[in-house]
């Protein structure tokens, strides 16, 4: 009966971290692959979300988490299986944003950046460099994509708001959500410089109404929008918050309103009306 037992737990250990291991949440029903580019002296890492073979998808969204940036994707079984930032609401969403039109590809940062990744890189023509290797490297895999739209959330929108500054005519559009507010005490002064009203691309902020982030408020943002009439669309709801004000799994992270504001994402990406709305 012992060696029984012994042998029974020994293959819930083999099945709990070898082959058996299940697909966590996050990448259910996805397939993905790890791009690693060796350029500038460090490794430019991105993880490529498709269904299935996806050979006509016409669609490449490019996610740029928050703070720190940092995804050191973990792959396996096809899959990203684990990352520091899993917790974060492009990671632990993406799945609802890829169809066999549209394709994700997760923007680490680059290697050289260490443990996070700086607000003075994100604003830097460096970061636009290597975000367009990876881009390049997705193309490669997926021809067929004709359009490539920036996602981002909270820092990431440093990237996302100078990613098209320094390369004009390359992205179809732009959605900053839950951005950053520069002028906040002790926020990421870098997006004072950047006029959104400037950048020559569709426009969207997503931003939940109750973000209790102090460098990501909604009312800096709705003065940003309405300033230069860039859509707005306010997030209301969601439930189970929990954590710090600026963590992932408060209204800041539209916690229990994912589904919601990617299924929005979806539209405006599909050809949808760029426009204010609630959500």
């Amino acid at each position: 009966m012992r060696k029984t037992l012994l042998a029974l737990a020994a293959g819930l250990i083999f099945c709990s971290t070898g082959f058996g291991q299940a697909i966590p949440l996050h990448a259910e029903g996805l397939q993905e692959e790890l791009l690693e580019l060796n350029i500038d002296a460090g490794v430019q890492r991105a993880v490529l979300s498709r269904r299935g073979e996806a050979s006509t998808a016409t669609r490449l969204i490019v996610l740029l988490p928050g703070y720190p940036s940092v995804v050191r994707p973990e792959m396996g079984q096809g899959v990203m299986m684990n990352s520091p930032l899993l917790g974060n609401f492009l990671i632990r969403a993406r799945r609802h944003l890829v169809t066999e039109q549209t394709l994700t590809l997760l923007v680490d940062c680059h290697s050289s950046q260490g443990d996070g990744c700086r607000a003075e890189y994100q604003a830097s023509p460096e970061r636009y460099r290597h975000v367009m290797a990876a881009v390049n490297a997705a193309r490669a895999k997926a021809p067929s994509i004709q359009q490539v739209y920036l996602l981002s959330t909270s820092m990431g929108s440093i990237s996302s708001g100078f990613l098209p500054r320094h390369g004009p005519g390359q992205f179809a559009g732009a959605i900053h959500t839950a951005a950053i507010d520069p002028t906040a005490p002790h926020s990421y002064p870098q997006l004072a410089r950047l006029n959104y009203g400037e950048l020559k691309l569709p426009q969207a902020f997503i931003h939940h109404v109750e973000d209790p982030c102090s460098v990501t408020s909604y009312g800096y943002i709705r003065s940003v929008a309405e300033r230069h009439q860039i859509p707005l669309i306010s997030v209301r709801g969601g439930g189970d918050f929990r954590g710090q004000p600026c963590q992932a799994f408060t209204q800041h992270g539209f916690r229990n309103k994912e589904v919601a504001v990617m299924k929005h994402v979806l539209k405006l990406v599909q050809g949808g009306a760029w426009v204010s709305e609630d959500l």
